[in-house]
């Protein structure tokens, strides 16, 4: 099992930073009350060319709509990490990823994905039981508003005052 992956997102280098280290050049970078919105390719991935990324601090999640390669499209519209965001001494963003992910297919259902990784990381102590209990907080919470919104994440989330915008697929 891994530790917890944590990305940085440096607005001002424009670049995206992986738990590996990896650097990697970001196209747009949109910092709102609610959130910072990042778009960018993705190199060197044989199922996706493209990702666009809205990190929500407050709601303790990380929405992405993947742009898919021909013969890998998965059926979802969006994909959520269920993580912690915060800002580091440099006032880089730092998304630290709690394990458990949510798929939204709009309209029809969410899925709660990941779960035996985030037990394993629980109990090997690699994730503390504040962190995991805020994990699956926020995962209930999710869960519930996406639920009683028809499983629309846009009208859930203006029940929260956001608002995400995207940017246009080709």
């Amino acid at each position: 099992m891994h530790p917890p992956k944590v990305s940085t997102f440096d607005v001002a280098a424009r670049t995206n930073i992986d738990n590996k280290g990896t650097i990697r050049q970001v196209e747009e970078f949109r910092e709102t009350p609610f959130g910072l919105y990042m778009s960018r390719a993705m190199v060197n991935r044989p199922t996706a060319h493209w990702m666009q990324t809205w990190l929500l601090p407050e709601l303790g999640l990380a929405v992405t709509d993947w742009w898919w390669n021909p013969g890998h499209a998965r059926d979802q519209d969006f994909y959520l990490d269920l993580c912690e965001i915060g800002r580091d001494g440099a006032g880089r963003w730092v998304l630290t990823d709690h394990y458990l992910d949510i798929v939204v297919r709009t309209g029809r259902d969410s899925r709660v994905i990941d779960v035996d990784e985030f037990v394993a990381a629980v109990a090997q102590g690699l994730l503390g039981t504040a962190a995991a209990e805020a994990a699956l907080d926020r995962t209930h919470r999710t869960l519930t508003g996406l639920a009683e919104h028809g499983h629309d994440l846009d009208a859930w989330l203006a029940t929260r005052g956001v608002a995400l915008t995207w940017r246009e697929r080709p």
